[in-house]
């Protein structure tokens, strides 16, 4: 089940704490004092750090506190600029503009309360809540967290101190790397596995864990090839009458913002990981390119991520 808001909010930069190698905590509060709004396991929000600049991060505080939202950003040096401009240049005080939660990762009752969770890297930062929230609700939970080194490695010591031998930690430079088959293999037929990692990771995961039983969430866009409808298809906003056409080598999103520009449609990473660009899908069928939906809920094209998807067919109808 899905989770979005689309609401924005000036917050303050109560705290700023270095977690690990390459890695910082912000915590984020209200500049009056209110409290904020709930979030379940799994969300994110949309960090807004300039024109052009949002960059998502999952909420990895306390979910009972509601004074604060807590992130923690991976400095990449290789990335988009985002992770570099928080690192270098937020401070404690500062206001950020923040978009959010959402939650296309949601964690829900799995038979049997039988949890396994795999983090690789910064990928654990949605993993510590739900860890939080199967503990909480007695359930039968391990971890297998994976990284370069437990100096790289953020919440390493304090999980493996609060919940013991639950955590197996798989420090790279320690010879500690995840056998990934052998975890398969010793999956029980009610276990729910949740992982968040590099997109290797995911992938070996995908191949060994059954079909169906397996939940997911990208930091890195998945790979398409060519696509299905390879020819100029319109799309008709419904609410206004538009109707605009997408060139091959453009996105929904893109036409859209060149010849209607007057119409009001979110975006942030623009490469199908965040959700930000989700729209109602009345008529036709979808191409779906994202790294988002699960294939159920891309069942039906009843809805479609406008940045990277596309239609399978000549003509769409958005809600928009």
């Amino acid at each position: 089940m899905s989770y979005f808001s689309d609401v924005e909010r000036d917050l303050v930069v109560a705290e700023r704490t270095d977690l690990a190698d390459g890695v910082v905590a912000l915590d984020l509060v209200a500049h009056n004092g209110r409290d904020l709004p709930a979030w379940t396991p799994g969300s994110h929000v949309d960090l807004i750090l300039g024109p052009g600049l949002e960059r998502q991060y999952s909420l990895c505080g306390d979910a009972e506190d509601r004074t604060r939202w807590r992130v923690a950003v991976l400095r990449e040096t290789a990335g988009r600029g985002g992770s570099m401009r928080v690192h270098d240049e937020v401070v404690v005080g500062q206001r950020l503009r923040v978009r959010g939660p959402r939650n296309h990762f949601a964690f829900e009752p799995a038979p049997g309360m039988r949890y396994r969770f795999v983090a690789g890297g910064i990928g654990i930062t949605p993993i510590r809540g739900m860890v939080r929230a199967a503990e909480a609700a007695g359930a039968d939970w391990t971890l297998d967290y994976a990284g370069r080194s437990r100096s790289t490695m953020a919440f390493a010591t304090a999980l493996t101190e609060a919940f013991g031998d639950r955590v197996h930690v798989h420090a790279a430079d320690e010879g500690g790397r995840l056998d990934v088959a052998g975890f398969a293999a010793g999956l029980e037929e009610t276990d729910a596995v949740y992982v968040c990692g590099p997109a290797r990771l995911i992938q070996a995961l995908e191949s060994a864990v059954p079909e169906g039983r397996l939940h997911v969430e990208r930091f890195e866009a998945k790979e398409f090839g060519a696509p299905v409808w390879p020819e100029p298809f319109e799309v008709e906003l419904a609410t206004s009458g538009e109707i605009v056409t997408v060139a091959p080598e453009q996105s929904v999103l893109e036409a859209i913002e060149e010849q209607a520009p007057d119409t009001l449609v979110l975006s942030s990473c623009r490469r199908g990981t965040c959700g930000t660009c989700e729209v109602a899908v009345l008529e036709g069928e979808v191409e779906h390119r994202d790294s988002v939906l699960t294939p159920l809920e891309q069942e039906g094209d009843t809805i479609m991520m406008i940045c990277v998807s596309r239609a399978a067919c000549p003509r769409l109808v958005l809600d928009l």
